[in-house]
């Protein structure tokens, strides 16, 4: 708004004239409606969130209001419900009804405090009972993994349950997609779900669902994204579990995709960078526990309830249900307690002697942070492997800036050696609980992604981590505090800068 002195000739002394600028009332509006976003946001954006997440999120809003408040409000809310959320709450009403005789520890177990106070914790998060079962062994090479998994598909005679994160269809996985038309030919039933972001970037994705469809595979994506179908999700919300189920009887899961080690990229290949991962399989009760997850998840995409998972469940194969207790902890947005970052941290404050962490992704909220440096001033020695050098360019820097901290507690950090990638996911504590699945630790992996981890309650099991580990460590080189800290400034500076979008989210 403009005020002006004008002469009015039929007015002696003249008058003031009022006029509007538009401009300036654009501009007026513009500065408003951006502080009244600001004030806003300073009262909104902290609330259910941890304090460097909402100040991360602030910083983005208040100083790129255009660009931090679309993004926040595609993708920044710490609430998700909807449909699968809802979906998830019944399934565990249900798995809480169907156990709700079960004991916390199945009755050949020796019960120790340490051993019920993290059954009960998963329990009470998750519903999930500690059941028995078997290790039927780690599958620590990449193509032998794949291999067992399909010798296990050739081997099935009602059906095969496949959840996978990334499935492509290539040279090395070509005899799994063949196993399963075989078994389809055979009259077995065969389910496949795979993550739809997290699979369409490969190559040959449109081929390899034409091949599912004409081998007579029941197939659907997870969290689709299909404006055309109006199927829509926050695209930053992906499901990253990785099971296979044969017949309820057998099973596998860990940190491993169904695809080429090389993730079929070129520069992967023109680098020779592969990735090196983890599977266990098993057998006995818990696979049952694997089916319920895989129930749910098929459920919430294609709006069927497998009766054959059903009668499993119920009837169950008591001859074999193993000599291990194992609880299976599933966790995601629709375990808005984030059950996994939970279990890593009292795992962590449980240790008395000894902690070895394997993850590929190593982005730690405060607690968890906290928890592993203190284990390591108390005492207790705490070993971390990491890849030298993450395939994410924000990740990797991120992850570099709370090296000082966990180094100059005590943390001891081996770091598998670029170009591969060390994409496994598992924790040992006194040598006596293991931990496998596919959980990173970081703040996608507790808020964002659905995901599975398997504690397994056992010194054989963890002892058989261990050795995996050692083999790792065999390729580690460690880093030195001293060393660390004459690491380049630009180093350095992309390490703290890149810190900050760990925590938006």
């Amino acid at each position: 708004m403009a005020v002006r002195p004008q002469q009015d000739r039929h007015r002696p002394g003249g008058e003031y004239d009022v006029t509007f600028d538009p401009g300036t009332v654009v501009t007026t509006v513009l500065l408003v409606v951006e502080y009244a976003v600001k004030i806003v946001a300073i009262g909104t954006v902290p609330a259910n969130r941890r304090p460097s997440s909402g100040q991360a999120w602030l910083l983005l809003i208040l100083f790129l209001p255009v660009v931090g408040l679309p993004l926040f409000l595609l993708i920044g809310s710490p609430y998700v419900h909807g449909r699968r959320h809802r979906l998830q709450g019944e399934a565990n009403k249900a798995i809480e009804a169907y156990t709700v005789s079960e004991p916390l520890l199945p009755a050949t177990v020796p019960s120790t405090a340490s051993a019920g106070t993290l059954v009960r914790l998963n329990r009470q998060l998750t519903s999930m009972p500690c059941v028995l079962g078997n290790s039927e062994g780690l599958h620590g090479d990449y193509e032998d993994s794949i291999a067992a998994i399909t010798a296990a598909i050739r081997a099935a005679r009602r059906y095969v349950h496949l959840e996978i994160y990334i499935l492509a269809l290539d040279p090395t996985t070509a005899p799994l997609f063949e196993a399963m038309a075989d078994a389809v030919d055979r009259g077995v039933k065969v389910r496949v779900l795979y993550d739809h972001l997290g699979s369409r970037k490969y190559p040959g994705y449109h081929a390899m669902n034409d091949r599912l469809t004409r081998d007579g595979v029941h197939w659907y994506r997870m969290m689709p994204i299909d404006l055309l179908r109006r199927r829509w999700r926050r695209p930053d919300l992906r499901n990253h579990r990785k099971l296979v189920v044969i017949d309820g009887i057998r099973a596998f899961m860990g940190s491993q995709n169904m695809i080429d080690s090389s993730y079929l990229s070129r520069r992967n290949l023109r680098i020779s960078r592969h990735w090196v991962d983890l599977n266990i399989e098993l057998s006995g009760e818990i696979v049952r526990s694997l089916d319920a997850v895989f129930a749910t998840d098929w459920y919430a995409e294609s709006g069927q309830r497998p009766d054959d998972i059903g009668l499993e469940l119920e009837t169950g194969s008591s001859d074999h249900d193993g000599r291990t207790a194992f609880q299976l902890v599933p966790s995601g947005p629709g375990f808005p307690t984030e059950p996994n970052l939970r279990l890593f941290a009292s795992l962590i404050y449980l240790a008395q002697d000894n902690i070895q962490i394997v993850s590929p992704y190593f982005v730690p909220d405060e607690s968890l942070m906290a928890a592993i440096t203190t284990a390591a001033y108390r005492g207790v020695r705490v070993d971390l492997y990491v890849s030298e050098k993450a395939d994410q360019f924000m990740v990797h820097h991120a992850q570099r800036s709370f090296y000082h901290a966990l180094l100059e507690s005590g943390v001891r950090i081996h770091c598998y050696p670029a170009p591969d990638v060390l994409h496994t996911k598992l924790v040992t504590v006194d040598d006596r609980i293991g931990l496998i699945g596919s959980s990173n630790m970081d703040m996608r992996s507790f808020a964002l992604d659905y995901e599975i981890m398997l504690l397994a309650l056992d010194p054989e099991v963890a002892a058989d981590l261990n050795r995996i580990v050692e083999r790792y460590r065999q390729r580690c080189f460690e880093l030195d505090l001293e060393t660390w800290k004459t690491r380049p400034r630009l180093e350095r500076y992309l390490d703290n800068a890149l810190r900050l979008t760990a925590a938006v989210q």
